[in-house]
Formats: structure tokens, C-alpha cells, sequence
């Protein structure tokens, strides 16, 4: 009779659906890298949608501000974490394509060394200046630039970085020249703007909203196609610069060879999250599109974007050039 159990134990086993296997995870707190300073667009979404996750899961999600070379030092950790499932990160267009794209060495794939688990939100950009600058469109930016080379003072979250990308796009539109100064992370950057050591930046509006709610910030235009319909009042930057159009997304992912079963629980209590009505209240004031989508769409997303961005990055001088 053992002879035959065993075989008969192996089969059951066997023919378990995947979630059965998922209700043992997570076992013990799960470490959520952000490759941002706190109160960075990451940070804000990872604590809030990570709180959430973890009371449903009953484990905690430890956030673990790793900043640097336009995040690519949180990434790069990620890649060397175990593929148990107890590390994942906060990925977003500039660290996972934009960065790739600009650097001649970086120390991951993004479409090999990552697993996509679910991307909560896109958003977009805003181009602000300090209230005490004279300029109060996007024409005035550009003619003062034109008018006085080098002397347009822009910060960006570092060289290379995604805001970089977004700065270049409209310097390059625009046809006038800056000075760039990169940070280690954009709000550094923000913070020398508010102070009035720098003259502005594109940014995504989570960072940049409570700055300009509370007047310390101006804002010209936003780096949507078309106005919002949540902000109408906003110009954007495309009715002066035709072609303009630059948002963002923010995702967890976690280490290539994460369970498939873990990345599906993840997955399906992530969208559970951003659904919920006081998340999506949050969410929602910052000018953010929720998605509750499948792993899948995540990474579609992440491969549009490569096409999308190599081809500006070969139009501006910025492939493979850092």
C-alpha cells in the first residue's frame, strides 16, 4: 500500500491550483525597495498601497529608501535579493527604461533580470518655476532661453534620469539651451526650486502638487497630449510645443525567477488596493490614472516604452551616451 500512496500523494500534489501554494506566502514581512528619497512619487505610493496589501496578507511591507544614479542602485539591489518573494521594488519609467536607454553600462535587463507584477497608476508631468521668475507660459521659458543661453537654470533627479529625458524633449522642441543641475533625487531638486536657487523643472505633478497647492511653486503647463479632465485649467506644453507628450508610471516588480504564484497574489491584492475608496480618494488628488490590470499589461507597458523613448533618445543625442 505505501508503494502506491506515495505516488497518489505526489499527483494530488500535483494537480493543486497555484493558490494553494500562495496561502502559506507571506510568512514573514516582505521588503519593498524604493529607489527614491521619502516623499518621492515611489515612496508615497509604496507606503500607501503597501500598508494596505500588507493588512490583508498580515505581514508588513517594509519600505527601504535606496536612492541613487537615477535609481539604479535600488534596482541593482533587487536583482541581487533571493527570489523567495520577500523582496520586491518600486519601478517606474525612468529607472527601468529610460535608464537603461541613456547608460552605456547599468547593472540590470529590465526585461530579463525583473518580474512585473502590477503597475497601480500612471501619471503627468508638470513644468513649474519659481513664483519669483518672470515666466508665466511656456513661451516665456523658451524665448528666455533662447535669449540667454546656459542661463535657464533646470534641476532634474539625476543625469540620465527620467526628468532629464522630459527636460531634454522640451530643450530639444523648444530649440533654446539650460543649465542642468541632477540631484540624487528630485525632491533635493524641488526643494533648491522652492528656495529659489534653481529656476524650475518637469516633474511628475504627485511631487510637485502639495508645492504648487501651497503657492510655492508655479505651474506653466503639463507634459499631457491633451488637458486633463480632472485639471482642464492646465495647459499643456504640446499647444506651444507640437509633439509634446510625456507621462509617467510607477510598478512593483520583483526578482526574475519570483513564484508566479506570489507575483499573482500580489497582483490581485495590489489592484484590490488601488480600488479601495480611500486609496483611490488619495490617488485621485494627486491627478493619477488607477489601473487594476494583469502582470501581462505591465509588461506591454514596459516594452512600448523602450520603443518609445529609444527613439527619442536617438533624436536628442542621449542613446547610450552616459
Amino acid at each position: 500500500m505505501l508503494r502506491v500512496a506515495i505516488p497518489l500523494i505526489l499527483c494530488a500534489a500535483a494537480a493543486l491550483p497555484a493558490g494553494a501554494y500562495a496561502q502559506t506566502y507571506p510568512a514573514k514581512p516582505v521588503r519593498l525597495i524604493v529607489p527614491q528619497t521619502p516623499g518621492d512619487s515611489c515612496d508615497v505610493l509604496s507606503r500607501l498601497i503597501g500598508q494596505k496589501v500588507g493588512e490583508r496578507l498580515g505581514q508588513q511591507f517594509t519600505v527601504d529608501n535606496r536612492p541613487g544614479a537615477g535609481g539604479q542602485l535600488g534596482l541593482q539591489l533587487l536583482t541581487q535579493a533571493p527570489k523567495d518573494g520577500y523582496t520586491i521594488a518600486c519601478g517606474q519609467g525612468g529607472n527601468m527604461v529610460i535608464v537603461p536607454i541613456a547608460y552605456k553600462k547599468v547593472a540590470y535587463d529590465s526585461m530579463k533580470d525583473f518580474v512585473p507584477i502590477q503597475m497601480p497608476v500612471t501619471n503627468f508631468l508638470a513644468l513649474v518655476v519659481h513664483p519669483s521668475t518672470p515666466f508665466k507660459t511656456v513661451k516665456d521659458v523658451v524665448a528666455y532661453g533662447k535669449a540667454n543661453p546656459g542661463k535657464l537654470v533646470l534641476g532634474s533627479n539625476g543625469e540620465g534620469a527620467f526628468v532629464h529625458f522630459s527636460l531634454e524633449l522640451f530643450r530639444s522642441l523648444g530649440g533654446f539651451t539650460y543649465l542642468h543641475v541632477p540631484y540624487k533625487g528630485i525632491n533635493p531638486a524641488i526643494t533648491d526650486i522652492v528656495a529659489g536657487q534653481l529656476d524650475g523643472t518637469i516633474s511628475s505633478y504627485i511631487s510637485l502638487s502639495p508645492h504648487i497647492n501651497a503657492g510655492r511653486l508655479r505651474l506653466i503647463a503639463i507634459g499631457r497630449d491633451k488637458r486633463s479632465p480632472k485639471y482642464p485649467e492646465f495647459p499643456t506644453i504640446a499647444e506651444t510645443l507640437p509633439g509634446y507628450e510625456n507621462s509617467g508610471w510607477f510598478g512593483f516588480i520583483g526578482p526574475a525567477g519570483m513564484a508566479r504564484e506570489q507575483v499573482v497574489l500580489l497582483n490581485k491584492e495590489m489592484n484590490r488596493a488601488v480600488m479601495l475608496p480611500d486609496v483611490r480618494e488619495k490617488l485621485d488628488a494627486f491627478g493619477l490614472e488607477v489601473h487594476a490590470e494583469s502582470p501581462d499589461f505591465f509588461t506591454d507597458v514596459i516594452r512600448r516604452d523602450f520603443e518609445k523613448w529609444g527613439k527619442v533618445a536617438r533624436e536628442i543625442g542621449l542613446n547610450n551616451k552616459l
